[in-house]
């Protein structure tokens, strides 16, 4: 089978008694498994072999799962999904403004986890195009998609998450009119992914917090009555 078909999903939990049943069971539903009881073997396992998508514990001696998953959305663009403790709504609410696609809470069902993994795949399927590798300019920045990077005024290189880096280029695309989630979410993942609005929403903070002079005043992405955004500039190739 080819990656597209059966993706390899990493799973990272200090909890030999959640890890060792979960990977059984995702081996059942076709899924490839590496597993790992920390953060740093985690990081051997994605160095080793390609991974579609990881799910990890937030709570983790040494380093936690927030810290990890900060540094594979940033570092390696990958798909998140957290187990978080029910009480924890810090660190979901962290979680989500670090790049995580999404979050079960502990206890779980399997079922449910296997839906959240197949509507991130949905978004973000293992094999997917990279984005256009022309560099545009807008409101004195230059959006980079082939390094996933904004160039600021002051010269500044802000890194962008790959769900960051594709909704910038889709509001590029479409400078002056209003995008609906449902529209975005159409052009960023296909049809299948309807049911996650939200995660429109988050990725417009988390790019606003990166591109505006004041992310709670936004200027350049702006909030549209009845649900959507706007790209409020005009957008030319950089000189």
């Amino acid at each position: 089978m080819t990656d597209a078909i059966e993706p390899r999903i990493l799973i990272v939990d200090d909890a030999r008694d959640i890890r060792e049943p979960l990977g059984q069971y995702l081996r059942r539903s076709g899924f490839r498994i590496r597993l790992a009881a920390d953060a740093a073997e985690a990081r051997r396992a994605v160095e080793d072999e390609p991974v579609h998508l990881a799910i990890l514990d937030v709570m983790m001696p040494g380093e936690d799962g927030l810290s990890l998953c900060r540094d594979l959305v940033r570092n390696r663009r990958l798909p998140v999904i957290l187990l978080t403790a029910r009480a924890a709504h810090e660190d979901r609410v962290e979680g989500l403004d670090l790049g995580a696609d999404d979050y079960v809470t502990k206890p779980f069902d399997p079922r449910e986890l296997l839906a959240r993994i197949h509507a991130v795949l949905r978004r973000v399927p293992p094999e997917r195009p990279a984005p256009p590798q022309s560099r545009r300019r807008f409101a004195g920045l230059v959006h980079d998609p082939g390094r996933a990077a904004v160039t600021l005024p002051s010269g500044q290189e802000v890194a962008l998450t790959s769900g960051e880096n594709r909704l910038l280029a889709l509001l590029l695309d479409h400078p002056g009119q209003v995008l609906s989630r449902m529209r975005l979410l159409d052009l960023l993942s296909g049809r299948e992914a309807r049911a996650y609005d939200r995660a429109v929403d988050n990725t417009v903070s988390r790019l606003r917090h990166k591109i505006e002079p004041d992310p709670r005043a936004p200027r350049l992405i702006v909030t549209e009555w009845g649900g959507g955004y706007r790209l409020a500039a005009d957008v030319e190739p950089p000189a």
